[in-house]
């Protein structure tokens, strides 16, 4: 694969939003020391679409995917309950 491109990445997921979450964690998790799961001398963030485009990263991946923290959800929660006017 010479060039990665978007729809590369949209064989394995579907969703472009979700695509690009997964591509910002992983890089967030480059940062933070985690090693690619391929040999590439890319930038960091087309290293993450690579992955996602083979396989290696999937959105079920727990890893990859953490959900809110709990104070974070209880504002959203409380964001979704707008009163009544």
């Amino acid at each position: 694969m010479a060039r990665i491109t978007v729809e590369d990445c949209q064989e394995r997921v579907n969703n472009r939003f979700l695509l690009v979450q997964m591509a910002i964690k992983r890089v967030h998790q480059y940062r933070d020391g985690y090693e690619p799961q391929i040999d590439t001398k890319n930038k960091e963030c087309v290293t993450a679409l690579r992955e996602i485009a083979a396989g290696k990263v999937r959105p079920d991946d727990e890893r990859l995917y953490t959900p809110f923290p709990d104070e974070i959800e209880s504002k959203l929660s409380t964001m979704r309950d707008f009163p009544e006017n």
